[in-house]
């Protein structure tokens, strides 16, 4: 998975040491568990996450062409994770909500694409979620924009990464995977936080990329075969635009209306969380 973006070999064998000190057993991931563990100094493994130079996307690629092959993935499934922090400094943690905490409380959030089957998945691109607290460019008080840019610098955080909604994050991975990698376009699956947006579902259209995504019942929208038309002119004020006659419905209206015939039931996998009783 290293070959061609970790080029020297003291990287290689450091990178070896950091994967490995991931899949082992140990609650803490952090780096000086995870070199406890291996019995190797915790600073080179931190040498090699914090400013060495070797090509993330790269490996990335690799493990997606890899997964392709060994797993043939059936569908794309968008989703994003919470990563719960005690304190402030860490890059992009804020006070937001977590789907993995259940409640709304100070984490980062990884939104991710995993290439998955009934009985498989890897999550081969992630992005950071970058919350609007974190970027000094939609901050309008210059001197706390400027505290912004303080914080940015010390987490590291380059000019490119900026505030982006997740659902973007999430077309922007689908793009690089399909366009850069190489990756098919399989059908692409997502929970309401990415479906209730319409931007969402019209930018897979456009990408020519079946979905199936989870929508909230008191969503609205027209039905399939509603068409916008131009009222009449009058002569009066601004001319007329095209608008639906009637107003929308809400999708749970849509789907009764359509029929017991119309209607496929989706089965989804029971997940790893216990259902609540």
């Amino acid at each position: 998975m290293l070959d061609g973006a970790v080029r020297r070999s003291d990287q290689r064998v450091k990178g070896e040491l950091y994967v490995r000190g991931l899949l082992t057993d140990g609650q803490r991931k952090s780096m000086q568990p995870m070199a406890e563990r291996l019995g190797v100094d915790h600073q080179g493994l931190q040498q090699f996450i914090t400013s060495s130079t070797w090509d993330h996307r790269m490996v990335r690629a690799n493990v997606a062409r890899w997964a392709v092959e060994a797993v043939d993935p059936a569908a794309y499934v968008i989703d994003d994770s919470g990563f719960p922090k005690d304190g402030t400094a860490s890059p992009c943690v804020a006070r937001q909500y977590s789907g993995t905490l259940g409640k709304t409380g100070n984490c980062q959030i990884g939104v991710s694409v995993h290439l998955a089957t009934d009985t498989a998945s890897v999550a081969p691109n992630w992005r950071l979620f970058c919350p609007a607290s974190w970027d000094d460019t939609t901050i309008t008080d210059p001197q706390h924009a400027a505290e912004v840019r303080r914080k940015r610098e010390r987490a590291g955080i380059g000019d490119d990464i900026r505030h982006r909604e997740k659902w973007r994050l999430a077309l922007d991975m689908l793009d690089e995977m399909t366009d850069e990698w190489g990756l098919p376009k399989l059908p692409v699956t997502a929970d309401s936080g990415y479906g209730d947006c319409t931007l969402f579902r019209l930018g897979l259209a456009e990408r020519g990329m079946a979905y199936v995504v989870q929508v909230d019942p008191t969503a609205t929208a027209h039905p399939g075969d509603a068409t916008p038309a131009t009222p009449i002119y009058t002569g009066r004020g601004r001319p007329p635009r095209p608008a639906y006659p009637n107003p929308p419905a809400t999708l749970k209206a849509l789907a009764l209306a359509a029929g017991r015939r119309r209607v496929r039931p989706v089965t989804w996998r029971h997940g790893s969380r216990p259902t609540p009783t």
